[in-house]
C-alpha cells in the first residue's frame, strides 16, 4: 500500500502515548534517575531510533486511517490495546508512584507501560500493511521493552 498522506489515527495514538508521559514527568517514581542511569547503552540506542522513527511513519502514511476493509479487526485490536495502555497510565496515577507500581503487569501484560503500546503500534502497522512500522516498531519493541525489563530485574533484586 504505502500512500503518502497524513494520518489522523498516527495523531491520535501520538497524542495517547504522549500525554501521559508528560503527566507522568511530575509524577516519576522515587529513584527512577538512579535506575535510567544504568540503562543499557544499545537498548538506548535502538529505544531512541525506534522512536523518532514511529513517530515519524505514522504521521506520514494514510494507510492507518480508518478504511472499509475487514483488515479493521487489527485497527480494533490495536485501539484496544492503546486504551488499556489509558487505563494501565490511570491505575499508576493514582498509585503510590513506586517503581514496582512504573514496572507493574496489567491485565497480565508484563511491563505493561512499553509492551501494551509497542504491540498497539504493531497491529496498527499490520492493518496498515506497513513494513515500515513493522520495522520501526520491531526495533522499538527491542530497546523499550528491553529497558523496562531491565529496570523491573533489578527491582526484584533489591
Amino acid at each position: 500500500m504505502f500512500r503518502f498522506g497524513f494520518s489522523y489515527v498516527g495523531l491520535l495514538y501520538l497524542i495517547m502515548l504522549f500525554v501521559p508521559n508528560i503527566i507522568w514527568t511530575k509524577y516519576k517514581p522515587e529513584g527512577y534517575d538512579e535506575y535510567a542511569k544504568n540503562e543499557n547503552k544499545l537498548l538506548l540506542i535502538l529505544e531512541r531510533i525506534g522512536e523518532a522513527l514511529v513517530c515519524v511513519l505514522v504521521l506520514i502514511f494514510s494507510d492507518f486511517n480508518i478504511r472499509k476493509t475487514y483488515w479493521c479487526i487489527w485497527l480494533a485490536f490495536s485501539f484496544m490495546l492503546m486504551l488499556f495502555y489509558e487505563a494501565y497510565w490511570m491505575r499508576y496515577f493514582k498509585s503510590k508512584h513506586g517503581m514496582k507500581d512504573f514496572y507493574s503487569s496489567f491485565l497480565g501484560v508484563p511491563v505493561a507501560g512499553a509492551t501494551l503500546p509497542v504491540a498497539a503500534f504493531f497491529l496498527l502497522g499490520i492493518y496498515g500493511c506497513n513494513i515500515f512500522l513493522l520495522t520501526a516498531v520491531i526495533i522499538l519493541g527491542i530497546g523499550h521493552i528491553g529497558i523496562h525489563l531491565q529496570h523491573k530485574n533489578e527491582i526484584l533484586e533489591k
